[in-house]
């Protein structure tokens, strides 16, 4: 695949291309998800983050859930979840009440993720171990996703959440070495997001599953995107998605440009050359997007 050019923080471009619609919400289940949402209190990532996807996943019955609040402990200049310091505050019946909604929905999959805290000594581990323990006791069928913050870098932090795993483990690298530190918090890192996923094979179970994402259209080289999927594959990353970076308003940081479905079909041609078990790549795909249907890929390439 020939090289980008050199990347610029150039102008945003002025105007949303075709290839990037978002669908109104529809379907039976559309206003059961937000419902129980409600009642029960519940934050996604599908509200604080801005998905594009929202209506889609919600409407089929699917919904993001984020645990430990919805203030992050830090600033990424893509993000859109509010940065603040809860110091220290924990609300210990949110694992019990997003387990109530995954039974009440009747989930086969769920995916669960989190705001980093870096106020809690092990970055919130303990209350994700404790939410995946509390589905499987009530909905023992539902296959469980978790995507976690770097939890610090530390193993200590993440060997409980192994001791009762997710069938998936994911953490994002978000995007290549050399903008990594422009486009992420400080004390997020290229090496420590690749450390967390080696760890996850290392610490955890045979077969656990594991899982990473990159969005495009931050200022990425190709050749830097194919080295950034290299060095998941060396972290024996076994599932992939990519999807296009969207600003979420003018105070974040802006879209160098939008690449082309076609470049999207031809990254997930290169991924699954590369040995990813599974790939999903397209404009408008994020972590969780088809969640499900990637994990089956992974369990078929594996045999299982």
């Amino acid at each position: 695949m020939a090289s980008s050019s050199t990347p610029t923080l150039a102008t945003e471009p002025s105007a949303l291309p075709e290839w990037i619609r978002v669908r109104p919400p529809r379907g039976a289940a559309y206003p059961e998800v937000r419902g129980i949402l409600g009642e029960l209190g519940l934050d996604t990532v599908c509200r604080e983050a801005r998905c594009p996807n929202l209506s889609e996943c919600w409407s089929a019955g699917a919904a993001t859930l984020m645990l430990l609040g919805t203030e992050c402990t830090r600033r990424c200049t893509f993000c859109a979840v509010t940065t603040h310091w809860p110091r220290g505050v924990v609300d210990r019946t949110e694992p019990s009440r997003i387990a109530e909604a995954v039974h009440r929905w009747g989930l086969r999959y769920v995916v669960l993720t989190q705001v980093c805290r870096d106020d809690l000594e092990d970055g919130g581990a303990s209350v994700l171990a404790e939410t995946v323990r509390k589905i499987r006791a009530e909905s023992p069928r539902t296959l469980v996703e978790l995507l976690i913050g770097d939890l610090g870098g530390r193993d200590d932090a993440l060997r409980p959440l192994l001791e009762s795993p997710p069938d998936v483990l994911a953490h994002n690298l978000e995007t290549v070495r050399s903008i990594s530190s422009e486009v992420r918090d400080p004390r997020a890192g290229y090496d420590r997001s690749l450390g967390v996923l080696r760890a996850a094979h290392r610490l955890g179970p045979k077969g656990l599953v594991t899982k990473s994402s990159l969005m495009l259209g931050l200022g990425e080289t190709d050749a830097e995107l194919e080295m950034a999927l290299r060095d998941l594959r060396s972290a024996e990353v076994d599932l992939l998605t990519l999807g296009q970076y969207l600003r979420p308003d003018p105070d974040h940081r802006p879209v160098h440009r939008y690449v082309p479905p076609d470049e999207f079909s031809r990254w997930q041609a290169t991924a699954l050359s590369l040995g990813f078990r599974g790939a999903a790549s397209g404009p408008l795909v994020r972590s969780s997007y088809r969640a499900e249907e990637l994990y089956r890929q992974a369990r078929a390439a594996r045999g299982g």
